[in-house]
């Protein structure tokens, strides 16, 4: 009996372990056309259609019905299934995979309590484990450890797409475009916290550096995985040469990778994040 490692598409994970899981899409609309995160739509372009739109566009959780076909294909297999989803408190995916999985014995849901890149690392994780030959309940046991200490920090490079999606007032938006606020969140217990706001990129590079250091340091043993909105990767760049202290002689490379939709969509493009393991 094999194990398979199921996500739906609001984990952002790097190319060369895609293959290695099954992923079930969310979907995004721009003005009524909907569009299949990952598969009718890049991420190149849903930040080319998010640039260029007036209005925000929409994103919907994936249904129990595009579980039920993973679970069926699954079961006819012969295979047991751990399927890691978006915080059941940002999203309702989590309860569709829950409803689908309510018919079947080798199916093993995981509230990841992450978005994106942290989801990412999660996964990473979950792939370590099945390649180690463990089954997928005792997958889902240790995730349900391991995700207490993914740490998922990020700085929005605007506070326009929150203003758009009715997060923050429009006067707010304009004084921190004015003052060139930069927000620093953090993704704690499944939602979504402000740390802190920085005037200028630079300044927000180092707040950003501050609440890594903060967080109980980096377990560098462990996947660390970094994240961009956007098409450009020049502000990631930009942070990994400013943050060189934390990463130098302790990792080869650092392992970059756009963010979708599901999370684009709110915090808008030229967005970095950091996603790693805590060593408390």
């Amino acid at each position: 009996m094999s194990v398979r490692i199921v996500v739906d598409s609001g984990a952002d994970i790097e190319n060369e372990y895609k293959d290695k899981v099954t992923v079930v899409p969310l979907t995004v609309s721009f003005k009524g056309v909907e569009y299949i995160d990952g598969v009718t739509i890049t991420h190149k372009e849903f930040y080319e259609k998010l640039i260029e739109s007036d209005d925000l566009p929409t994103t919907s959780q994936a249904t129990p019905m595009a579980f039920e076909e993973v679970f069926k294909e699954g079961k006819k297999a012969g295979d047991e299934l751990v399927v890691l989803t978006l915080s059941s408190k940002l999203s309702g995916t989590y309860q569709s995979a829950m409803i689908a999985a309510a018919n079947y014995d080798n199916v093993y849901v995981v509230d990841t309590n992450l978005v994106a890149i942290g989801m990412g690392v999660l996964t990473r994780i979950a792939i370590n484990y099945m390649e180690e030959g463990l089954d997928a309940k005792s997958i889902a046991i240790r995730l349900e450890e391991d995700k207490k200490k993914v740490r998922l920090i990020a700085m929005l490079d605007t506070l326009e797409y929150l203003k758009k999606g009715g997060r923050i007032s429009a006067a707010a938006a304009f004084a921190g475009g004015v003052l060139s606020i930069k927000p620093v969140i953090c993704v704690r217990e499944g939602v979504v916290e402000i740390l802190g706001k920085a005037r200028g990129s630079k300044q927000g590079n180092n707040l950003l550096i501050k609440e890594i250091e903060n967080s109980g340091g980096v377990d560098y043993s462990k996947p660390i995985l970094l994240g961009y909105t956007g098409l450009s990767k020049h502000l990631i760049n930009k942070y990994i040469e400013d943050s060189e202290s934390l990463w130098k002689g302790k990792v080869d490379e650092l392992a970059v990778t756009t963010i979708g939709s599901v999370i684009g969509t709110h915090v808008g493009p030229g967005a970095i994040a950091v996603a790693f393991i805590s060593n408390v």
